[in-house]
């Protein structure tokens, strides 16, 4: 996955021609674009290879399961052209590892701590455990949330050098600069961008935001 505006889209978009669209119009200027199962399900798995013409995909299935239905998950993003795969790691280090394992050379990005109010309730506090199970089963990173940037912080103390990508920047109230600044590799805009008039120029905000905070 390129670094360079350190801007993820998510691209949660339902509608097919528009989510199409959104994307043509900012490849050039995000990392990455991170998928759910909205679009997915609002079009088809061949969303993945599509998109992966355009930009880096990582297709954020939160997956949570028994090993061999991680490993069956995973195998088919990666084989559809996937370039990361976001799983939740309270399933335990066997699945994460099956992750890890089936992404074959791909990144597995395991969840510690989700960026809306009820992520505070039950998985900030194993946030830590779940950041140490990363970095021990060999994920290529975790999520953390923009909207606690303190705890981007607190989170890149334990995974080292493992990237750090952070969901919640815009419309739920997280700031690009704020969480950069705290250890985040990436920022994850969504709504602010794909639900703009003009996602182009929305995006352009958010990577110079990006830029500025870097250059401090």
């Amino acid at each position: 996955m390129r670094k360079e505006s350190r801007v993820i889209l998510a691209l949660d978009e339902v509608r097919p021609e528009r989510a199409f669209h959104v994307a043509e119009q900012v490849q050039d200027l995000v990392d990455a674009i991170k998928i759910n199962w909205p679009l997915v399900l609002a079009t088809s798995p061949d969303t993945i290879t599509r998109l992966s013409r355009m930009a880096p995909v990582i297709c954020d299935f939160k997956v949570a399961d028994i090993p061999n239905t991680v490993s069956l998950i995973v195998s088919q993003a990666v084989q559809r052209g996937a370039e990361g795969v976001i799983v939740h790691g309270f399933t335990g280090s066997d699945s994460v590892k099956a992750a890890v394992e089936a992404a074959d050379g791909r990144q597995i990005f395991v969840v510690t701590e989700m960026s809306h109010p009820g992520g505070a309730e039950y998985t900030a506090p194993a946030a830590e455990s779940l950041a140490k199970m990363a970095v021990d089963c060999g994920a290529a990173g975790i999520i953390a949330p923009a909207t606690r940037p303190e705890r981007v912080a607190a989170l890149r103390k334990i995974v080292g050098d493992l990237l750090i990508l952070s969901p919640g920047v815009g419309a739920q109230g997280g700031s690009a600069s704020a969480t950069l600044e705290k250890g985040a590799d990436y920022v994850i805009v969504g709504r602010s961008i794909y639900g703009a008039e003009d996602p182009r120029s929305a995006a352009l905000r958010v990577v110079n935001e990006a830029k500025a905070a870097r250059s401090d």
